[in-house]
């Protein structure tokens, strides 16, 4: 025992003491739209394969991180650099409008600071699938001890009877919506849902199919978005925090 104490404090703190750095150079992140003048090729609206860009008339470029699965094929093919990685970490949003990045003049306003609220500090998750593994993993790295959100009084509990917040990962087929209602009547208020990931927000890429998997806002209207696919666990975390109103959501 006396050993195993010595080495865990050989070891030092495991969690970071900055919250929500730049992703490393080797991660890609999501696509950002920058300033750079477009000149309405179309090339990365036409290599997007969720149709999460939209180019204007004027060559103004319309880019949904709720649709967006990070595959960087638009930035790629963009040779105006309209379009470029972004390692930020703070992603998510209260707003679905607010996941849509633009640089047309009139810009979308920003999401208002968080309001304080009964759950500004803690908040306890009951956690649905409805088909997406690589986001489920996130989600449950986003606890462990590097990124650690048990210190903001996050936790992942069995029971919806036990929840504030319905986080939902998966595009929400047909034969999941009885389910993740039944979980949602289940919960006390005041309670919330957040989309985790591309699928949970919009159903990309598997909208419109036959099993009407067309995300969460087909079922249940959604409090916190966090895109990606699957979202980093800095990006799960950052739209927690907002879903809370903590105030180091916001910097």
């Amino acid at each position: 025992m006396i050993r195993t104490l010595i080495q865990l404090a050989k070891g030092g703190l495991a969690t970071p003491a900055e919250l929500f750095p730049d992703l490393p150079e080797y991660s890609r992140g999501l696509p950002m739209v920058t300033d750079a003048r477009c000149s309405g090729c179309g090339d990365c609206a036409e290599a997007c394969p969720t149709s999460a860009i939209r180019i204007g008339a004027a060559g103004e470029v319309a880019l949904d991180r709720g649709r967006c699965i990070a595959c960087d094929a638009c930035t790629g093919t963009c040779s105006t650099g309209t379009l470029a990685a972004d390692r930020r970490t703070r992603v998510a949003a209260l707003r679905r409008e607010d996941l849509v990045l633009t640089n047309a003049p009139k810009r979308i306003a920003d999401t208002p600071p968080p309001a304080p609220g009964p759950l500004r500090r803690s908040l306890h998750i009951r956690e649905v699938s409805t088909g997406d593994n690589a986001t489920d993993l996130e989600i449950g790295a986003s606890t462990n001890p590097i990124f650690d959100g048990g210190r903001f009084g996050i936790h992942v509990v069995a029971s919806p009877r036990h929840a504030d917040a319905l986080a939902v990962s998966g595009p929400v087929a047909r034969a999941m919506r009885e389910p993740l209602l039944r979980c949602y009547d289940a919960m006390a208020d005041p309670r919330i849902v957040i989309a985790v990931g591309a699928a949970a927000i919009s159903g990309v890429p598997w909208e419109g199919g036959y099993a009407d998997a067309n995300g969460v806002e087909a079922v249940l209207p959604a409090n916190a978005f966090i895109p990606g696919s699957p979202p980093h666990p800095w990006y799960i975390l950052h739209g927690l925090l907002l879903a809370m109103g903590h105030p180091a959501a916001r910097g």
